[in-house]
Formats: structure tokens, C-alpha cells, sequence
């Protein structure tokens, strides 16, 4: 069965956006028109997605009102947004997990083709998108594959060959075998501080079943520092103008 769920999380206020953000969330910034979180869900919608929920933080009542017109969209508000990191709201989200569903970071602006890719690619129960480029920085979520197969993920890896775009796909198994992986970690005396694909990394190590799907060449745009946002809006007029 085709996925038709998908978890956005959006409770970051994006402090490396000020002044943008400092009324409201970094998901609601304009670009072309449109905030990014409206671009996220068109995308979904486009791609068949009709069940979307929404973790929200600060400015929670903007996401609110954004997501009251539109069927199908629901949000889930994470008291801890301003303590923790997005495994917080990972753990917040966990029963959601409850069947085949997609998982996209808040500041990761995607296009439909991307979607639909990632949407139809024959995977394991644990799939995570990735890209590749001639050289990668330091706030790059690094990515260690053979073939296709995920055998680590983290910021600080050595050897990487591939970033993660900040979209996953869970199916079968999955989303279970994540959101207990979510919940032991929220144990750690550290847990609050750990980010979601932590738990992911974790799983790889420990032998789980975790595929990569490369979208080289596919549009999308992470929105972190101010210069992202200049990428950001030049790829939503192109997609704006239909081109």
C-alpha cells in the first residue's frame, strides 16, 4: 500500500533565521508568497498525501490557523520544543507511528518529483533520503552507504559518501521498530539533547534493515542560515511560475 501519511516536524523557532523568525517559526517564513511549511504541504497533497500532522513549539498558533483550513492536516504540540531537540518531538509524535508514513524536518523544502521518487522506491522497512555533492561542511547531516544499504548517520562521521536531505520513509516494520528506538533513547540521561537521526544511526549499527534512496538531481532546499533562504526563494518563484 502506497504511503499516504507524513509527520512534519516543525516546533524549531530557527534562532540562525533572526530576525525572521523572531515572531514566528522558521516553517512559516515567506517564500514567493508562501510560507515554507505551505510549500511542504501542497507537495504532499500533490504527491497523495492526505494525512499530515504537524509537531508544533513556538508560535504554535500560527501553525494552528494554517493547518485549520486545510482538510487532513492536524497538529501536536511539543511543550518541550525550547528544552529539547527534535528527538523531543520524534517522542512527542511516537504514537503516530502507527502505520507506513513519511517523516520530513520542518526546514526541508521539497519538490513533488522528489517526493514521488522517494514515494515509489522499493524499500526496506527504514528508508532515508539522500544526496550527493563534491564536498560537504560541517552542519551536513553525513551519511555512510554500501550500495544502497545505511551504515551510519551522523555530522561528525570520517568516511561518508552522502547527506540526508531530512525526509524518511517508514514502512512494514518500520515505524515500530523506530518509535521504540525514539522512546528508549528518551531514557538517556542525555536524551533531550539528541537529535531524531541518532536513533537511526543507532538501528544501523545494531543491524536493522536501513535503505538509502538517492534524489541527485531532484529539487529541494534545506532552510537553516540566511543565505538558504535567498536558494530557498529562488526555487519556489521558478516553482511558482510553473518552471
Amino acid at each position: 500500500m502506497r504511503i499516504d501519511k507524513a509527520i512534519i516536524l516543525s516546533a524549531g523557532k530557527g534562532s540562525r533565521l533572526l530576525p525572521l523568525t523572531a515572531e514566528r517559526p522558521k516553517c512559516l517564513i515567506d517564500l514567493s508568497g508562501k510560507s515554507l511549511l505551505e510549500w511542504q504541504l501542497d507537495a504532499l497533497h500533490a504527491a497523495g498525501i492526505r494525512d499530515v500532522v504537524i509537531v508544533t513549539g513556538f508560535r504554535d498558533h500560527l501553525v494552528d490557523g494554517i493547518a485549520a483550513r486545510r482538510e487532513g492536516v492536524r497538529t501536536l504540540f511539543n511543550p518541550f520544543y525550547h528544552v529539547a531537540d527534535n528527538l523531543g518531538s520524534v517522542w512527542m509524535a511516537r504514537s503516530e507511528f502507527d502505520r507506513d508514513t513519511l517523516l520530513l524536518n520542518g526546514d526541508t523544502l521539497v519538490s513533488v518529483p522528489l517526493l514521488e521518487t522517494v514515494l515509489a522506491a522499493e524499500t526496506g522497512p527504514i528508508a532515508i533520503t539522500v544526496d550527493e555533492k563534491e564536498a560537504y561542511d560541517a552542519d551536513d547531516m553525513k551519511v555512510l552507504r554500501e550500495g544502497d544499504r545505511l551504515l551510519r548517520i551522523g555530522k561528525a562521521l570520517e568516511e561518508y559518501n552522502a547527506e540526508s536531505i531530512g525526509l524518511l520513509a517508514f514502512r512494514g516494520s518500520g515505524p515500530t521498530q523506530f518509535a521504540d528506538q525514539v522512546d528508549r533513547m528518551m531514557r538517556w540521561p542525555d536524551g533531550t539533547r539528541r537529535w531524531y537521526l541518532r536513533a537511526i544511526d543507532e538501528l544501523a549499527r545494531a543491524g536493522a534493515d536501513i535503505r538509502t534512496v538517492s534524489i541527485h538531481g531532484a529539487e529541494w532546499q534545506e532552510v537553516d542560515f540566511p543565505e538558504d533562504v535567498d536558494k530557498a526563494r529562488a526555487l519556489t518563484e521558478r516553482w511558482a511560475k510553473g518552471s
